[in-house]
């Protein structure tokens, strides 16, 4: 099942996953993947009414899972403030901050197959969060400090039957950036993808194994991409 990250209030229906992946209490497992997709950006409060966010819509997140309900998998997303349309009927959790995100990332993933972790996560959080909305007096300096690293974080807790894909968003034509990212977080398949594509209706990636395998995808439409990606993330579990 593919796990997509969604926002702090869970809404909508949200079914129950009793039995782990892979065991003989989960004969769907046979058929259908449970896949946790997360999606869109986080939002880091400065104060009451400011935060520090980025442009991801969450295109590619509504992309991956339309693809995975077609191929006959189960989905939950987990979404930052996305503004992209998300398929209906489908499990999701909404929240706002790269904390909220963590934590429902690790309560979900033990009971999915594979996370494919395709949120815009804030680097970087401002260490303390002010009170009230900070008057407009003179210079303002913000400290920040790092917020979790969540795909990494659920690496450790990856049993032997479960995968993880991660995204590698870069400036410049980094791809040993972001292999050297893929082999220190314990990934299962790394999505390298030029900052151009944020927001954007096509993606250019290169998809990265840690065997030392390398897909080059040339620019294409997102729904398209979402296709590929959900046919190799399936072909890991062969």
């Amino acid at each position: 099942m593919i796990i997509c990250c969604v926002g702090w209030l869970a809404t909508g229906f949200i079914p129950r996953f009793d039995a782990a992946p892979g065991t003989p209490d989960n004969p769907a497992m046979d058929s259908a993947l449970r896949i946790l997709i997360t999606a869109g950006p986080t939002r880091e409060p400065i104060d009451e009414v400011r935060y520090i966010s980025n442009r991801s819509s969450g295109k590619i997140g509504a992309a991956l899972a339309e693809a995975a309900i077609r191929a006959g998998q189960q989905v939950t997303l987990i979404l930052g403030p996305i503004t992209a349309m998300m398929p209906e009927g489908v499990r999701r959790i909404d929240l706002e901050t790269a904390a909220e995100m963590h934590a429902a990332v690790i309560r979900e993933f033990p009971s999915h197959d594979v996370l494919i972790m395709a949120a815009a996560v804030a680097d970087f959080r401002p260490r303390f969060v002010r009170g009230g909305k900070i008057e407009r007096e003179g210079t303002l300096a913000i400290e920040f400090e790092p917020t979790v690293d969540i795909i990494a974080a659920a690496s450790q807790i990856k049993r032997p039957d479960q995968r993880t894909v991660g995204f590698s968003l870069e400036s410049k034509n980094n791809l040993d950036r972001a292999k050297q990212k893929m082999l220190r977080k314990g990934l299962d398949l790394m999505v390298y993808n030029p900052t151009r594509t944020m927001d954007s209706p096509t993606i250019e990636s290169v998809l990265l194994y840690p065997d030392g395998r390398v897909e080059e995808l040339p620019c294409r439409d997102k729904a398209d991409f979402a296709d590929i990606l959900i046919e190799r993330v399936t072909a890991l579990f062969r």
